[in-house]
């Protein structure tokens, strides 16, 4: 056979490209265009040797998919940005995003969603309203708005939450309000319908990490507060006698000179330097505050050129006082890949999902590690609780007796919430709560069999955490 050349790929072009608008216009009951998710239906639609336990590959899933699961994004930062973005082209079509912050001009250089006309603008409308434009198809609902602010009934309408935070008050947080959703079979056994799946993910310079939470499963956060060690703090002796880095004199002033001469800004920018209190009050320092963040910036210069120390920057000066790392976008990139690809597996089971956390260091070269960790059986937090033998006939005010009796160590004036809502509060709503004291507890807690147990939430002055405690009743 033989071909002509010349003509062939006047024959052929036409072809291609009718198929190509073909395919542009051809639109499935989602409304997306033919193979747009290719890559996705390639681990949903056909069966494989690496495929998680129960996995059945179909439409099914894949409905599940898009049309299912509703996820809520924590942080809409430098990693909170690439999770939504890989979020919404992994086929999550339905997403929220919480974040409290507003945009600053430093975040442009890594938090590509933004742009400069969003300086001053909630990062989460701002977030929401660039993935939606981009991404068709996908529905993304911002709260711009403290993750406290949101009753802990809220989170429940999420299948997953992925989070994106650089707090650990914040990580703690969400996770005591999942772990708050927990219940336990007779046996101690959790629920299995209770649990909240949390991925976590966390960067610092260089470093990072993804972690699946599975409370009552897998180790929470508080089962695992030691891997975050306690920020690095500088002797005074040093500060004040030998200081060695630019650091040392960015502490040096902010710890020692601030609240000695840091009237003088504050007189300066009320402009009434001869007036009396509170002028005359050294303002809490403001690592926010441009002015406060700024003096120390020219002062900590002075004494690093007594010290012949050179590197004092504004950038650095930024970081020192509040403890920040600079972020590396390409690190936020990896650990949010990481963290999507487990929110895949997880709701999808197309693969086996990690073992339970995994540490990244791109420091030097690329490195990657894997650990099992290993759940708290006595966690505070995800625990199945203490328990607690009290007469099937017993008052609120004899398990508040016995409570304290059975743990003189951690309780003393304890409260006590159950799911159906607060038994009894001390202070000032103390009077409010004095008529269930004579009332049956299995009777406030909505008891039938008498077989049945209940879990209360103790709180007391005296610990710092709320206890589980599983009341097993005596006839």
């Amino acid at each position: 056979h033989t071909c002509d050349y010349d003509t062939f790929p006047g024959r052929i072009v036409p072809w291609i490209s009718a198929y190509a608008a073909a395919m542009d216009t051809a639109i499935d009951q989602r409304g997306d265009h033919h193979g747009r998710w290719a890559d996705i239906d390639g681990l949903l639609l056909r069966p494989g040797s690496l495929v998680g336990a129960g996995f059945e590959p179909g439409e099914d899933v894949k409905s599940v998919l898009h049309d299912l699961i509703h996820v809520l994004v924590v942080g809409a930062g430098g990693l909170g940005c690439e999770l939504l973005k890989d979020l919404a082209l992994s086929g999550f079509k339905t997403i929220d995003v919480i974040d409290m912050d507003t945009i600053d001009v430093s975040n442009l250089n890594r938090q590509f969603l933004f742009t400069s006309g969003d300086v001053g603008q909630s990062k989460s409308l701002c977030a929401a309203r660039a993935i939606t434009k981009r991404i068709n198809g996908v529905t993304v609902t911002p709260h711009f708005c403290r993750i406290e602010e949101k009753p802990d009934d809220w989170y429940k309408q999420f299948h997953i939450i992925v989070l994106g935070l650089d707090s650990l008050d914040a990580r703690s947080y969400i996770n005591k309000v999942c772990c708050g959703f927990l219940n336990f079979e007779n046996d101690g056994t959790v629920d299995q319908t209770t649990i909240k799946p949390m991925i976590d993910g966390g960067t610092e310079g260089f470093k990072g990490h993804a972690r699946v939470l599975l409370p009552g499963v897998t180790p929470c956060f508080e089962c695992t507060s030691w891997l975050f060690p306690p920020q690095t703090k500088f002797p005074l002796c040093t500060l004040a006698e030998t200081p060695r880095s630019p650091a040392h004199c960015i502490e040096y002033v902010r710890l020692i000179q601030w609240p000695n001469e840091g009237l003088g800004l504050n007189q300066e920018s009320t402009g009434n330097a001869g007036s009396s209190a509170p002028n005359n009050v050294v303002p809490a320092f403001d690592g926010d505050d441009p002015k406060h963040v700024g003096w120390v910036f020219e002062k900590a210069a002075q004494r690093a050129e007594e010290f012949s120390i050179q590197g004092v920057t504004i950038s650095l000066t930024q970081g020192v006082v509040k403890n920040i790392i600079p972020a590396i976008p390409s690190t936020n990139a990896i650990v949010a890949a990481a963290c999507v690809t487990e929110t895949l597996k997880l709701v999808t089971t197309c693969s086996p999902g990690m073992d339970n956390y995994m540490m990244f260091n791109g420091s030097r070269g690329v490195y990657t590690h894997t650990v099992a960790y290993e759940k708290k059986d006595d966690c505070v937090a995800c625990g199945s609780g203490k328990t607690l033998e009290v007469s099937g006939h017993a008052t609120l005010d004899d398990v508040l007796k016995a409570l304290v009796e059975s743990f003189p160590g951690e309780l003393r004036n304890p409260s006590v919430s159950h799911e159906s809502g607060n038994l009894y509060l001390r202070g000032v709503l103390e009077s409010a709560y004095a008529k269930n004291l004579t009332e049956s507890i299995r009777k406030l807690c909505q008891l039938t069999s008498p077989d049945e147990t209940v879990m209360l939430a103790v709180n007391d002055q005296k610990i710092k955490h709320t206890m589980r405690v599983r009341l097993f009743f005596v006839w």
